[in-house]
């Protein structure tokens, strides 16, 4: 019995180290979901390129434009085909030798529709990538608070931890005492001992992965902090499911098929006649009559008109045939894939209140029964046994209602990612 007791003491003596040192570094403020999420929405990377691919977009669209204006170019060609002992190039196609400078202006003329097809293609992708946003905020948000409901469930399981701990103790004096005045067997009391050294040790293990969920917290939130904060009561209320349509996820099955019509639109663009008129002046000339003469000018154009090309126009519409498909396809499946997800949610929301409202009143009924068997205790009247049965009861009842409490805010967060 003397080893035993040391031993105890021992085992308190390391646990309450443990816990000294992990609540050392948390704090009297209190953090909130809002603070994570606009944390983890201003660090986050992708985001980032999401949004300079937004203004990339917007910069193609003036490339786009400055290229319809006249382009001007300075053009220097020089050149010399010596003729050695008879053996060289042919004069006639060189020209012996050749120097030029010239400034060069070229435009292409281009319709109001190819100009409006390119544009507007560049326009899509742009709402393509806004939506891309969206989407990959929704999925921040949910992650974050995901993790955030994992950390708060585990700081209500290490309060009440803290509350069993400091009922327990408070019996422990009287314990001690009944079995000192032989009320209660030894064999009982160490019973109790091990019933009290058991949520202890499960405190320690607690607070440790309290400690490493609430890093990963951080981490997904992109926040370099060591400290723990503890965190404010989260309070998620089921948002309005809504129209589909108006789903994020559903917009961009809507702007694929706005794709997929302007890719029609330019390659039907690809097929009309193109044109491209140019000009130049300045000093062209062989060296080999009057170079001083050889100042001058020239103006072209150029017409290309495709006539024949193996069908491609025909094969490229085909392979745009079967991407719509595959987007209906898609499109189909995320609407019965939502539908059936937002069912299943709700009927495990609805089975989880109801389990809540039976573990509330069970807590209720075994926080009576423990009020009895205390002062049936302080009089001998009850087998210890019975009354660490009834304390046992009643911690299960409330790990069950911590446990259920947290699995309706995931639930609940679930709705709201697939209803906005």
């Amino acid at each position: 019995m003397k080893y035993f007791h040391i031993n105890v003491i021992k085992m308190k003596g390391f646990i309450a180290l443990i816990l000294s040192i992990q609540f050392a570094s948390i704090c009297t403020a209190q953090k909130n979901l809002d603070y994570f999420v606009t944390e983890a929405l201003a660090n986050s990377p992708l985001l980032k390129d999401y949004r300079n691919q937004l203004l990339s977009f917007s910069l193609d669209s003036q490339i786009i434009r400055a290229g319809l204006r006249p382009q001007v170019n300075g053009v220097s060609n020089n050149s010399y085909a010596p003729i050695i002992k008879g053996w060289g190039y042919d004069e006639v196609i060189t020209n012996g030798q050749q120097v030029s400078g010239l400034i060069s202006v070229s435009k292409s003329f281009i319709s109001n529709k190819s100009i409006a097809s390119q544009i507007s293609n560049l326009q899509i992708q742009g709402l393509s990538a806004n939506n891309n946003i969206k989407i990959s905020e929704q999925d921040l948000v949910k992650s974050v608070t995901d993790q955030y409901i994992l950390v708060y469930g585990e700081q209500l399981q290490i309060d009440f931890t803290s509350e069993i701990i400091t009922l327990l103790k408070k019996e422990d004096s009287l314990l001690k005492n009944l079995t000192q005045a032989n009320v209660y067997k030894q064999s009982d009391y160490l019973s109790f001992a091990v019933t009290l050294q058991q949520q202890e040790l499960n405190a320690a293990q607690l607070q440790i992965q309290y400690v490493f969920d609430y890093a990963g917290l951080n981490y997904l939130a992109g926040i370099v902090d060591t400290t723990v904060v503890p965190l404010q009561d989260l309070r998620l209320n089921t948002a309005s499911l809504g129209d589909y349509t108006n789903s994020i996820f559903y917009q961009q099955f809507v702007l694929d098929s706005l794709q997929l019509v302007n890719d029609r639109a330019l390659i039907n663009m690809n097929y009309r006649a193109k044109i491209n008129a140019y000009a130049d002046g300045g000093y062209n000339s062989s060296l080999a009559y009057k170079p001083y003469k050889n100042f001058g000018t020239s103006v072209g154009l150029n017409v290309t008109v495709p006539i024949y090309d193996g069908h491609q126009k025909k094969l490229q519409f085909a392979r745009i045939d079967l991407q719509e498909q595959t987007r209906l396809s898609k499109k189909d499946f995320f609407l019965r894939q939502r539908n059936q997800q937002i069912l299943q949610l709700l009927q495990q929301l609805n089975a989880t209140n109801k389990l809540i409202d039976q573990i509330n009143k069970q807590i209720k009924y075994t926080e009576t029964l423990i009020s009895v068997n205390e002062r049936l205790l302080a009089t001998g009247d009850i087998r210890l046994t019975d009354f660490i049965l009834s304390l046992n009861n009643y911690f299960t009842a409330r790990n069950l209602i911590t446990q259920n409490y947290i699995s309706r805010l995931k639930i609940i967060n679930q709705l709201n990612y697939w209803g906005r």
